[in-house]
C-alpha cells in the first residue's frame, strides 16, 4: 500500500458517488443513440484487437428495429452485477487467490465506465479479465486453461485483451484490501496483547473478514473509496460484530491517534459506515428480472435474430426427422 497515494488507481480510479453515476448514465446513453442510429449496439473486435462500430443505418420503415428497446441504467446495473458474481465464482473455481479475483473484479467495473454492456456482453469480458488479472498478479494461467475449464471459446478470451487493456488506459496495478486485512489483525493482535488462548478468536475474525471483503468488492464501495485500507477496515468491522473478538471501537481510536492519521473518528465512522451500508444494500438480480434483461440485451446485439433462426432451423430438423422414422413405421 505504500505507493498508493501516488498511484493511478488514486490519481484516476476514485470517483465521487455522482461522478461514478454519471459514468454510468453516459456509457448507457451512448450505446442507446447508437441503437437508434444503427438498430444494433454491437462493437466488434477483430482478431487484431481492433474494435469495428456498427454502420447500418436504420431504414424509416424499419419496424424491427424501432421495436428494439435498449437496457435501462439500472438494468445494466443487474447485468454487471450477475456477472461480477460469476467472476468471482470462476476464480473460485480456478482457486485463484483473492487478489486475482479483486483484480479482475476491478478491471471489469473500469471497463464498463467506459462501455454498456450494450456494446460489449459482460460474458467475453469477465473472462478476459481473469486472463489479463492472472498475467498482472503474476499467477499466469492460459487463455487454453482458462477456456477449457469453463468450457468456453479461449479465442474470445484472446481476441477481446487488447480492448480490455486499452479500457483500462493500461493502468494495470490495483490495489486490493485483501493484504491489509491480515495486516490490521496481526495488529491488532499486538494492540490488545491477545493472549494464546484468545488468538483463534482473531484467526476467526481474520477469516470472516476476508468472506465480508469479498461482499463488499461486488458493490460501489472499489471506486468510491479514497483508501483500499477503508474497505479492510469495514470488513474487518462487520466480521468482529459476529465474533466478538475484541473492542473494535477502541481499535478505531487508536488508528486515528497516530500522528499520520489526518482523520478524526467521526469520519472514519462515517466513511465505515457507507462502506457497510453498500454491503447490506447489494441486491443481486433475481432469475426473472435476468431473464428480461437478458433477452433485451441479446436483442439490442442483434442475436435474437439469430438465435430464433437457429431454433427454427433446429426444430425443422427435428420435425424432419420424426417424419422419416414415421415413414418408415409405416413401410
Amino acid at each position: 500500500m505504500a505507493d498508493f497515494q501516488s498511484s493511478t488507481h488514486r490519481g484516476k480510479w476514485i470517483f465521487t458517488p455522482h461522478s461514478l453515476a454519471e459514468k454510468y448514465k453516459a456509457s448507457n446513453r451512448r450505446a442507446v443513440q447508437m441503437l437508434e442510429k444503427c438498430g444494433t449496439t454491437q462493437v466488434e473486435v477483430d482478431p487484431s484487437g481492433s474494435l469495428l462500430y456498427p454502420t447500418r443505418k436504420v431504414d424509416a420503415g424499419d419496424q424491427a428495429s424501432k421495436k428494439l428497446k435498449p437496457l435501462s441504467v439500472e438494468e445494466e446495473q443487474s447485468m454487471r452485477a450477475f456477472y461480477e458474481a460469476k467472476l468471482q465464482e470462476v476464480c473460485s473455481a480456478f482457486c485463484f487467490p483473492h487478489k486475482i479475483q479483486a483484480t479482475a473484479l476491478q478491471y471489469f467495473k473500469r471497463f464498463y465506465l467506459q462501455w454498456s454492456v450494450m456494446q460489449h456482453h459482460p460474458k467475453e469480458i469477465m473472462l478476459t479479465c481473469v486472463y489479463a488479472s492472472c498475467k498482472i498478479e503474476e499467477n499466469h494461467v492460459s487463455a487454453e486453461e482458462i477456456g477449457k475449464g469453463i468450457q468456453q471459446d479461449h479465442q474470445i478470451i484472446l481476441k477481446y485483451e487488447m480492448a480490455v487493456l486499452q479500457s483500462l488506459e493500461f493502468d494495470l496495478i490495483v490495489y486490493a484490501p485483501y493484504r491489509a486485512i491480515e495486516g490490521f489483525v496481526n495488529d491488532m493482535e499486538a494492540f490488545f496483547q491477545v493472549r494464546d488462548d484468545k488468538v483463534q478468536k482473531l484467526k476467526d475474525v481474520l477469516k470472516a473478514a476476508t468472506a465480508e471483503t469479498d461482499k463488499i468488492m461486488l458493490t460501489d464501495a472499489p471506486p468510491l473509496s479514497p483508501w483500499p485500507g477503508n474497505l479492510a477496515l469495514a470488513a474487518l468491522r462487520m466480521a468482529n460484530g459476529i465474533v466478538g473478538a475484541v473492542d473494535f471501537d477502541r481499535y478505531l481510536e487508536n488508528i486515528v491517534s497516530q500522528p499520520k492519521s489526518g482523520h478524526a473518528i467521526s469520519e472514519l465512522t462515517n466513511v465505515l459506515n457507507a462502506i457497510e451500508s453498500l454491503a447490506k444494500s447489494y441486491k443481486f438480480p433475481s432469475e426473472k428480472d435476468m431473464k428480461h434483461i437478458n433477452r433485451k440485451l441479446k436483442s439490442c446485439l442483434g442475436h435474437s435474430s439469430h438465435d430464433e433462426s437457429k431454433k427454427r432451423e433446429k426444430k425443422s430438423k427435428h420435425k424432419l426427422h420424426k417424419s422419416s422414422n414415421n415413414t418408415e413405421m409405416e413401410q
